[in-house]
């Protein structure tokens, strides 16, 4: 359309030499009135499973002779080694604290995404496993003492920065924010509705505000130094971790 205005208005300023004046701002309204539309997203290496919907995970796991446990607070302590990163989704909910996931959170996730998601264009997947780890309840009334307790329910111990559910499919984040952030307030701990790109940066920042830190009193060089002989009250935990997380929480800000 602007080749054809352009041929016009050759050939007007050609028969009459003293209108180019105005012939030139009505070229100007025009163009500025054409939108320019941003590429769509290309989804040529999205590949959609057989099944896309979340499955069923067991309440009870599969064992031959149940054996209890103990506590293991390190199940849910630190950050996150495994199962932090995308493998097929697009979206993701991350932990951003430690917590114990029970059966009835599973169950949450899974028919509410399930109900809201367009399994021809959508699916997910689950970065978590089943229920596995016991816990033990005595009973109501039952006085102190004569050993521990029976196996109660089992739970699924999460670490910060592990993945909880992907996404993925022919949609943008806008379709399925919402339906996530739903989610995500419900769950035990707290946690975010991410994509690739945005837990790229958030990592990305991190590194960032650790290598332009201006203030020398890290948590590290006083710890290192012994300052007022603070090793007497930190743990193991608190030197490998270097004051970042607080048994099941994250400290974001420390560096």
């Amino acid at each position: 359309m602007l080749s054809m205005l352009r041929n016009v208005f050759f050939e007007l300023t050609i028969r009459n030499p003293e209108c180019p004046a105005v012939l030139q701002n009505h070229m100007r309204v025009l163009s500025a009135g054409l939108k320019t539309y941003e590429m769509p997203p290309d989804y040529s290496d999205v590949v959609l499973p057989e099944k896309p919907k979340l499955k069923f995970l067991n309440k009870v796991p599969e064992l031959k002779k149940a054996k209890k446990e103990m506590k293991k607070l390190r199940d849910i302590q630190g950050p996150e080694k495994t199962a932090n990163t995308f493998t097929s989704g697009q979206y993701a909910i991350v932990a951003m604290g430690g917590g114990y996931l029970h059966w009835g959170h599973m169950e949450m996730m899974r028919l509410t995404i399930n109900r809201r998601m367009d399994p021809r264009t959508t699916f997910a997947l689950w970065r978590i496993s089943a229920p596995y780890k016991p816990i033990t309840r005595k009973g109501l009334g039952q006085r102190m003492g004569g050993g521990k307790g029976a196996i109660d329910h089992y739970v699924t111990p999460v670490k910060c920065g592990r993945l909880i559910v992907e996404l993925g499919g022919y949609i943008e984040l806008a379709e399925v924010e919402p339906m996530l952030k739903e989610v995500a307030k419900k769950l035990p701990f707290p946690a975010k509705v991410v994509s690739k790109e945005s837990l790229a940066a958030m990592q990305q920042e991190q590194a960032e505000m650790e290598a332009n830190n201006q203030n020398p009193w890290t948590f590290e060089r006083i710890v290192r130094s012994n300052m007022l002989g603070i090793r007497k009250v930190l743990s193991p935990f608190d030197l490998h971790n270097h004051g970042r997380y607080t048994g099941k929480f994250f400290n974001p800000g420390r560096v």
